[in-house]
């Protein structure tokens, strides 16, 4: 089963998961985890002003996947950007990499994701590109 993962092991949790083999450095790492930062922007944006990024968001969420692994991702999306899940979630199956159940994170052991609740905008946009 997987690892807990909440706020307070965020860091180390993701830091264990990191999958780049090459060489790399403190900020590299940093500039990585931080793109889950610049997603939550893009989606708020979005939902404020109704301006979608949706090129530049699928970019983030590519460069977590190389990074981390569907898995990993799909958990660390989830604990960051759980009020704006419905959002991601037509990304995630865009991309191919979602995850149908999502184990230990935060106060939640098993976590079954319902794709009818998703922001279908998004994913009528996405199947145009």
């Amino acid at each position: 089963m997987d690892d807990l993962l909440d706020d307070k092991n965020f860091v180390l949790y993701c830091a264990k998961n990191y999958l780049i083999d090459r060489h790399y450095t403190t900020e590299d790492f940093l500039e990585d985890i931080n793109r889950i930062k610049y997603i939550k922007k893009l989606i708020t944006r979005y939902i404020e002003n109704n301006e979608l990024r949706e090129r530049l968001i699928l970019n983030h969420i590519i460069v977590l996947n190389n990074c981390f692994g569907a898995t990993v991702t799909n958990k660390i999306l989830y604990l960051k950007l759980k009020p704006q899940w419905k959002y991601i979630m037509p990304f995630l199956l865009f991309l191919s990499i979602h995850q149908e159940v999502i184990y230990n994170v935060g106060d939640e052991s098993k976590v079954c994701i319902d794709y009818s609740d998703m922001d279908e905008n998004i994913f009528g946009k996405l199947k145009k590109l």
